[in-house]
């Protein structure tokens, strides 16, 4: 492992409509004890941020400039890694959206490349169709759930598409007759802990 490596290997891992640029999904990865110990860090648009010795983006203005530049770069290129602003960038194209994962510069481009691939077929999997901006945007939550079991605060979890579309598979039904679940089987639990997510899901967006 080179030096400049470390757990927290993911930057950033964005979303953007190739025929404008728009800005559909974006999230930026600052590790908790950088953005505990960074003065005047802490959320800016919903994402982590701290002093800029620690996220060359701490705000939106930086990070808009650098997400439109990654797109005219990339939309130049036939290859799915370059290096962008002193930071590897993978990234794959889906019919009008560009889907992209940044790390620092010496970070290992293979598990970069796996995060990239986990998420792309993840939505795959998720949308059972094509991946664009209309499918991304109506399924948003689903979407923001797969990459957060992908990463966490910058820190690769998963990159197993099957268990991480299982881990986001939506809820039973609101109706569901709870009683008959049983608490104590897998079954139980895998649901019960679904409905739950589903439930914190509402709670979260009537409260924005």
């Amino acid at each position: 492992m080179s030096p400049g490596m470390s757990l927290y290997s993911v930057n950033a891992i964005v979303i953007l409509s190739s025929d404008d640029g728009s800005r559909i999904f974006s999230k930026y990865y600052t590790p908790p004890h950088a953005a505990a110990g960074a003065p005047g860090s802490g959320q800016a648009g919903g994402l982590a941020s701290s002093g800029a010795s620690q996220n060359p983006y701490p705000d939106k203005t930086s990070q808009t400039r650098f997400e439109k530049g990654l797109l005219q770069k990339t939309a130049k290129q036939t290859g799915d890694i370059l290096l962008y602003d002193n930071k590897v960038v993978l990234y794959k194209m889906e019919s009008d959206v560009a889907i992209y994962v940044v790390g620092s510069a010496d970070e290992n481009e293979v598990l970069l490349y796996n995060v990239l691939l986990a998420l792309r077929d993840s939505l795959h999997m998720l949308f059972k169709q094509s991946i664009d901006k209309r499918t991304i945007v109506e399924n948003y939550d689903l979407v923001s759930l797969a990459i957060d079991e992908i990463v966490d605060d910058g820190v690769v979890l998963e990159t197993d598409p099957t268990i991480i579309i299982q881990r986001c598979s939506k809820a039973p039904p609101a109706d569901v007759n709870l009683s008959r679940l049983d608490p104590f089987t897998e079954q139980g639990v895998n649901n019960l802990a679904q409905l739950g997510k589903a439930k914190l899901t509402d709670w979260l967006r009537q409260g924005l």
